[in-house]
């Protein structure tokens, strides 16, 4: 069980505490570094620690500071990203033992250039689902990455070393990526805050793709207010400066979707995410019937991720399957079976879906429905139960999320509550340019936990 019982700090105390000389950059790489030393071995976070280059850049965030040059919310606070994200003179494995790996990336993707940009001092690359193909994240040439509530779970995947790294107080940010729902499935699985945003409002330039028109670069944060501080520092959006604290949107309407309508889902589940919601302040009302026919949903979504997967892998899989994980490989094979035609069909549904997803945030503003139907299964554990059903493990943790990566609109997860001593999270969607809704929304559900149910 994870033993962490202090609150890390936010990114907004790390800054202040950065600009009133009460400690230093190289002083939040060194105890960042400290906490993975301790911490990583229970739940296999990270896959490489770049100590030299976390702590040179810390050294220059300080000079920078001393020479007056204050390069934002990030500038001094120490990041994590994803290895299947390029950084100079680093291999990008991709989770994998094929050919991935042996070389070493001769430029940074661009969302590692505006990192360092903003001033923010990466300490090392995180484990993945290999190739980041798969939700449960236990499927990785470096081994599972675990869940710090309880280290035989599932962290969720693909990103889920990014999420442990968050949830165990390794670092305040770290980076992902979400093809169905890879970084709000391990925030909710591990009780943090993951964020989609719209599709390409994050760079994805010289991250490997899974399935590029899905590809999304997202933000694991420990509070909704860090991934907003995150957000609009490395999205370069002309939203003027952060505020210090967001207000939580008291009689704003959101629809809540009952998830049963899109997939089997634990009662016990939906009624947390659902409470929770409720006591935020915010006007919930009940929908039903928004999305039309779920029921293909997610085979419109496999027909599309698993295509374009097999095109990104094809050439290299001659030769190299016996270093692929059977499960992940199995995967791309299937992809090799779905045709131009079924193809275009599904991109023609996901095209209507899309329209159909715009039409009803013109009506409903916010959605909201629980990220993951159910709570972190057993590292592992390949079939479970929602409800009243026997659901494929992989199938189950994205039923929820992929929808909104055909979609290409921004979403949200948030802690709700436990289950069993396990998180359960909210998930708010809404249409691109509605981003603040969705944080000011998010404060209040986690103002709701310190209110008496």
């Amino acid at each position: 069980m994870n033993n962490n019982t202090t609150t890390p700090p936010t990114i907004a105390d790390l800054g202040a505490a950065l600009r009133e000389r009460r400690t230093s950059a190289v002083e939040l790489a060194r105890a960042a570094l400290r906490q993975i030393e301790d911490r990583n071995p229970a739940v296999n976070a990270f896959v490489l620690i770049d100590e030299d280059g976390a702590l040179a850049a810390a050294e220059q965030a300080d000079a920078d500071l001393a020479a007056g040059i204050d390069r934002g919310a990030l500038h001094g606070v120490p990041v994590a990203v994803k290895d299947i994200i390029d950084m100079t003179g680093l291999p990008t494995t991709c989770g994998s033992a094929s050919s991935f790996g042996t070389a070493r990336a001769s430029e940074d993707a661009e969302i590692v250039t505006r990192l360092r940009q903003a001033g923010a001092v990466i300490v090392g690359k995180t484990t993945l689902h290999e190739f980041a193909y798969g939700a449960t994240g236990d499927r990785s040439v470096h081994g599972p990455s675990r869940n710090p509530i309880d280290p035989t779970r599932m962290s969720g995947g693909s990103s889920g070393g990014s999420a442990a790294a968050v949830a165990s107080g390794m670092v305040p940010l770290a980076v992902g990526t979400d093809t169905a729902g890879s970084v709000r499935v391990p925030a909710a699985l591990c009780g943090i805050v993951g964020f989609k945003p719209a599709y390409d409002a994050l760079p994805a330039g010289g991250v490997y793709p899974l399935a590029p028109t899905l590809d999304h670069v997202g933000l694991f944060t420990m509070t909704s207010h860090d991934a907003l501080v995150a957000y609009r520092a490395l999205s370069g959006a002309s939203h003027g400066p952060t505020p210090a604290s967001v207000s939580p949107a008291h009689g704003e309407p959101v629809a809540w979707i009952s998830p049963e309508q899109i997939a089997p889902t634990d009662p016990r589940v939906a009624r947390i995410a659902h409470d929770r919601l409720a006591r935020s302040g915010v006007d919930l009302y009940p929908v039903s019937g928004l999305l039309g026919d779920t029921g293909d949903l997610f085979r419109t979504f496999s027909a599309l991720q698993g295509h374009e997967a097999f095109a990104v892998h094809e050439t290299h899989l001659p030769g190299e399957e016996s270093l692929i994980d059977p499960d992940v490989l199995a995967r791309l094979r299937t992809g090799q079976s779905i045709t131009a035609e079924r193809y275009a069909s599904a991109d023609r549904a996901r095209q209507e879906f899309r329209d159909l997803v715009l039409r009803l945030l013109a009506q409903h503003p916010v959605l909201a429905v629980p990220t993951v139907p159910i709570v972190a299964p057993q590292v592992d554990q390949r079939t479970v139960h929602a409800g009243d059903t026997t659901v494929e493990t992989r199938t189950a943790l994205l039923s929820l999320t992929s929808p909104w990566n055909m979609a290409g609109v921004p979403a949200l997860s948030v802690p709700a509550g436990f289950l069993d001593g396990l998180p359960v999270g909210v998930q708010l969607i809404t249409a691109a340019g509605g981003e603040d809704r969705l944080f000011a929304i998010a404060t209040g559900i986690e103002n709701a936990a310190t209110t008496p149910a």
